[in-house]
This record gives structure tokens, sequence and C-alpha cells, in this order.
């Protein structure tokens, strides 16, 4: 900062101007979840605009967020094998195989509560949120269960426990997982 240096000298001394105003606002950077949340509901909303007919937002439901989901399938990178696969159940397959690469169950279930926050943060209510219905849920434990499967990786639900922890770190009770409602 430079002592001495008057109010009066510098770019402050001039009037605001429209291009000050846009500076202002691309100094202010929107984090890399803001940006991203942009991005995948304008892409959803790109998505309901080349269905035939297109739908608009206010008659979109589960069943069009399931066929959005089921379209991004295509895009994913993670190898899903098919249980006639002979790596099917392995976590690390020794070789190629022809089975289809998916969107993570991860990668769903994340893009889904980004969906679901930026469906309220443009004025749709929660009660009629698609993106929260329980076809959604279903659908992405569905997801998981098959994706732990093909890798043989199981994935228990965990059950909480009453009492006090062992303080083990494996301790199930230590991590309680947050409900998606």
């Amino acid at each position: 900062m430079e002592r001495g240096k008057d109010l009066s000298e510098g770019p402050s001394s001039r009037s605001p101007t429209i291009g000050d105003a846009s500076a202002a606002a691309a100094a202010i950077t929107p984090s890399r979840y803001e940006s991203q949340k942009r991005r995948d509901w304008n892409t959803f909303g790109q998505f309901l605009k080349n269905q035939r007919p297109p739908v608009p937002l206010s008659h979109c439901n589960s069943n069009h967020v399931l066929d959005f989901l089921r379209y991004l399938d295509q895009f994913g990178k993670t190898k899903v094998h098919l249980q006639g696969c002979i790596f099917f159940g392995q976590p690390e397959p020794p070789a190629p195989c022809a089975c289809p690469l998916r969107q993570a169950w991860g990668s769903l279930d994340a893009l889904i509560g980004r969906l679901r926050a930026a469906y309220e943060e443009n004025g749709g209510s929660p009660e009629n949120n698609p993106f929260a219905s329980g076809a959604i849920r279903i659908y992405l434990r569905e997801v998981k269960e098959c994706q732990a499967k093909a890798r043989g990786i199981p994935y228990k639900k965990k059950k909480k426990k009453t009492g006090s922890s062992s303080g083990r770190p494996d301790d199930e009770s230590s991590s309680a997982s947050m409900p998606f409602s």
C-alpha cells in the first residue's frame, strides 16, 4: 500500500461507468461448487429444450430427471462390468473388456444434490422439486448397488448403534450418514 497517495488520485477519482460495474462483478468469482451448479443447471435446461416436444421447466418431473441421468451415462468414464463379463465382481480386472462406461454413482449423487439446490434457488418450491423425489433416490440406490456388485465392493448400510463408541476409526457409529430428504 502506498502511503501519502491522495485519495483523489488514481482510477477511483473518476465517476463509475458500466465497465467498472462489470469489472467489479468479475472480481467476485463464484466458488467451484457454484460454477458447477450453474453449469449443471444450464445443461439440464438445455436437455429439456432438446426434448420433442420441448419440456418447460414448470412441467418437469422425476421422469425427465431420470431420462437426463440415463442420457449422461453415455459420457461416463467408469467401467461397469455386466453380469456375463468374466471380470464381473473384480475390483481391479487384469485386462480390458467390452463392458460399457457409465457415470459413477458418486458423480450422479453430487449432480442431483447440485440440481436440487439450483431448482429451489431458481424459484422452484421444495415440495415440487423433481430432484428430491423418491424415484430419484431409488434410482441412485440401484446404481450404487449395481456398480458395487460389478466391482465386487460391498456397500453395507451402516446401522446405528446405541451406547458409546469404541473409538476405533472403523467403528460404524462414528460415521453416521445424513438423510437425503
